[in-house]
C-alpha cells in the first residue's frame, strides 16, 4: 500500500482553493461572494472525502462533523476561509484543510475517537468586506453584536442583506451559541505570519498566547516656520518630537521581552519641503502577550511623549483609541499539543511562541479552552501573494493534530 504524502495532498487542495478568488494577484476571497461559494463547494468535497457530515450554519460557517459516542463532548477545530485583498493561499484556509486531513489520516488507520470533532471554516475573520470580524466564532461564543448586521460594505450592501442573499438567516445567529459544558475546546492551526520558526529551522511551534493590542492617536503641535529663516535653536519642530517618540518606542520594545511597539502612520503638516513641521499626528500600537506588560509600556510611552513635548516646547494630545486584551492559550492545550509535536521525532524542544496577530481563537476563548499550532512560512510573509508554507511543515502539522487527537481524552480538558 502506497503511503499518503499528506503535505503534497494539502498543497493540492490549497492550490485548488486558491482558484476560488476574485481576479487579480494572489487570493481575494471575501465573505458571502461567488468566490466564497466556490470555496465552500471544494471544502465540502474535502470534508466528505474524509468521512465528515457537512452543513452550513446561519453565520455561513461550513462545519464538518465526525461523530463520537452518544452524548460525547465535542472538540472544535478550524479557522477562516476568507482572505484579505490580494492575499495568500494559506492564511486561514490552511487551518481548515489540515485538520480535515488529520481526521482522514486517522480514519485510514482505523482510529476511532472517544469524543466528537467538528472542523469549521468561518466566513469572515479578516473584516475586509465589512467593518467587523470574527462573526462565526463570536456567534458560537454568544458574543456577536447583532447591531453589526447593519454595517455596510463599500458598495452600500449591509451585512444582513449579504447574508440573506447568500441563503442564510442572520436572525438565527443567537441560536448558534454553544454551551461550554458540551465543548472540550478549540484548536486552530495557522501559519506563523512571522520568521521565528523558519529562523529556528522548526516546521511547527505551539502558541502560548495571542497578544493583546492597544493603539494610541498622538498629536504633537509646535510652530510651523520657514525652513530657511527659522534658527535651529528657536524651532518647535513637531516632526523631530515625533521622531524622538518613535525611537523611544523602539528602544523600549527592543529591551523588553515579548513587547512590540510600532509607529505605523504619520501625518505631517504643513508637509512641504521648505517648512518646519508645525503639527504631526501619529499612530502608536503596542502588543504583548501579557496585559500588565502592555499597559505598563503604554503608560511609559505616554509619559515619554509628555516629557518630549515639554522639553521641545510642543503641546500634546494623546488618546488610547483601541484596547484588546491578550488571549492566553489553555495550559492543558499547550502541554497536549507540545507532547504531540515532541513525539514527531524532532530534535530538541518544541518551539513555543506568542502570536502577535489576532485569530479566530481570540473569540473562541470566550467559549472554551483554546490551543494553537503555528507552521513555519517562507520569509515570514503573509497577507501577500508570495505567502507560502512548505509541504513538509503542513505534513508536520497534520501529524501533530492527528497525534493530539489520538492522545487526548475528554477528561484531559476538565477545568482547562
Amino acid at each position: 500500500m502506497i503511503e499518503t504524502d499528506w503535505g503534497a495532498l494539502a498543497q493540492d487542495w490549497l492550490d485548488r482553493l486558491a482558484g476560488c478568488s476574485e481576479p487579480g494577484p494572489g487570493v481575494t476571497r471575501l465573505p458571502f461572494t461567488g468566490a466564497h461559494r466556490s470555496a465552500l463547494a471544494l471544502l465540502t468535497a474535502l470534508m466528505e472525502q474524509a468521512g465528515l457530515v457537512v452543513h452550513l450554519d446561519a453565520a455561513g460557517t461550513l462545519i464538518g462533523c465526525c461523530d463520537g459516542p452518544d452524548d460525547a463532548p465535542v472538540l472544535l477545530m478550524g479557522s477562516h476561509q476568507d482572505s484579505v485583498r490580494e492575499g495568500g493561499a494559506y492564511d486561514g484556509i490552511m487551518g481548515v484543510v489540515l485538520p480535515v486531513l488529520a481526521l482522514q489520516k486517522l480514519r485510514q488507520a482505523g482510529v476511532t475517537l472517544p469524543f466528537a470533532v467538528e472542523v469549521m471554516a468561518f466566513a469572515d475573520e479578516e473584516g475586509v468586506r465589512f467593518p467587523t470580524a470574527l462573526m462565526g466564532p463570536r456567534a458560537l461564543a454568544g458574543t456577536f453584536d447583532m447591531a453589526a448586521l447593519d454595517l455596510r460594505d463599500r458598495d452600500g450592501i449591509t451585512l444582513r442583506r449579504a447574508m440573506a442573499d447568500f441563503g442564510l438567516n442572520p436572525d438565527a445567529l443567537p441560536q448558534l451559541r454553544r454551551h461550554p459544558a458540551q465543548v472540550l475546546g478549540w484548536v486552530e492551526i495557522h501559519l506563523e505570519q512571522g520568521p521565528v520558526l523558519e529562523t529556528a529551522a522548526q516546521d511547527i511551534g505551539i502558541v502560548t498566547a495571542i497578544c493583546g493590542i492597544e493603539r494610541h492617536m498622538v498629536t504633537l503641535t509646535g510652530k510651523a516656520a520657514h525652513a530657511g529663516t527659522q534658527p535651529m535653536d528657536l524651532r518647535r519642530d513637531a516632526l523631530v518630537g515625533a521622531a524622538e517618540l518613535t525611537l523611544a518606542a523602539e528602544t523600549l520594545a527592543r529591551k523588553t521581552e515579548g513587547l512590540l511597539a510600532t509607529v505605523g502612520a504619520l501625518q505631517v503638516r504643513p508637509g512641504v519641503v521648505n517648512a518646519v513641521p508645525g503639527e504631526v499626528t501619529l499612530t502608536l500600537e503596542i502588543r504583548a502577550p501579557d496585559d500588565a506588560l502592555r499597559e505598563r509600556a503604554g503608560a511609559a510611552l505616554t509619559q515619554a511623549a509628555r516629557d518630549i513635548a515639554t522639553r521641545r516646547g510642543l503641546t500634546l494630545q494623546i488618546l488610547r483609541s483601541y484596547a484588546q486584551p491578550a488571549t492566553p492559550c489553555s495550559p492543558q492545550m499547550i502541554a497536549a499539543l507540545s507532547n504531540a509535536a515532541a513525539s514527531d521525532g524532532r530534535a530538541g524542544a518544541v518551539q513555543r511562541l506568542a502570536s502577535g496577530a489576532t485569530h479566530d481563537s481570540s473569540a473562541m476563548a470566550a467559549l472554551c479552552p483554546v490551543g494553537m499550532v503555528f507552521t513555519a512560512c517562507r520569509d515570514g510573509v503573509s497577507h501577500h501573494p508570495d505567502e507560502h508554507v512548505p509541504p513538509a511543515a503542513m505534513a508536520a502539522g497534520i501529524r501533530t493534530i492527528a497525534r493530539f487527537l489520538q492522545q487526548m481524552q475528554p477528561s484531559d480538558q476538565a477545568g482547562a
